[in-house]
């Protein structure tokens, strides 16, 4: 028994009068025009990002250090691979045990990873880099190499070392190779186990 003055409901009750079908919580879509739709809204520019601010230098009262020739020296680690590092101004050649970056850190990562300290502050190709770098795997000294070069950054440019600390550049990364033990066949590879 139905009262005349209450009108019958639709099949779906729970959906608000305002909200065309299927733009619900999953955004699922009714059919491809309203995909156009969607996909037009959501590759229309908005409005155009602000230029990264430019690296602003902190005030400090630490004096740059820097050799007669103008060079600033560091040195730096990462697991068993260490790096002499001199940089001084220059069009931004790195110079790796004698051969240019490109040939001694041959895998694109590496290259990236020893550029990130010069991204960072903004000083892409502002500097040549000469270093000496040994121990450890290819890996290991580009993040030696990586250390060494934000640390005579520093030394070259007092201003720069809040930006390199925020970004973790400074710090020397402690991880190492744990040793063996014995009675295990690596660091905690345990012999196999036999029931008889």
């Amino acid at each position: 028994m139905m009262s005349d003055d209450a009108p019958e409901k639709p099949a779906e009750q729970g959906r608000p009068e305002g909200r065309p079908t299927g733009q619900g919580r999953g955004q699922t879509f009714q059919g491809l025009a309203s995909l156009r739709q969607a996909m037009a809204a959501a590759t229309r520019p908005g409005p155009t990002p602000a230029a990264p601010a430019p690296v602003v230098l902190a005030p400090t009262e630490v004096q740059p250090r820097r050799d007669e020739l103008g060079r600033s020296y560091a040195t730096g680690k990462r697991k068993n691979a260490v790096a002499r590092v001199w940089i001084r101004p220059g069009n931004g050649k790195i110079e790796v045990n004698g051969r240019d970056s490109p040939t001694y850190f041959a895998r694109p990562v590496l290259r990236m990873l020893i550029s990130q300290p010069f991204v960072v502050t903004d000083r892409l190709g502002q500097f040549d880099v000469w270093c000496t770098v040994m121990g450890g795997g290819l890996s290991g000294q580009a993040g030696a190499v990586r250390h060494g070069i934000s640390r005579a950054l520093t030394f070259y440019e007092p201003g720069l070392r809040p930006v390199l600390k925020h970004g973790g550049f400074l710090t020397r990364d402690s991880r190492v190779v744990e040793r063996k033990k014995y009675g295990k066949h690596k660091a905690r590879r345990r012999p196999q186990y036999s029931k008889r």
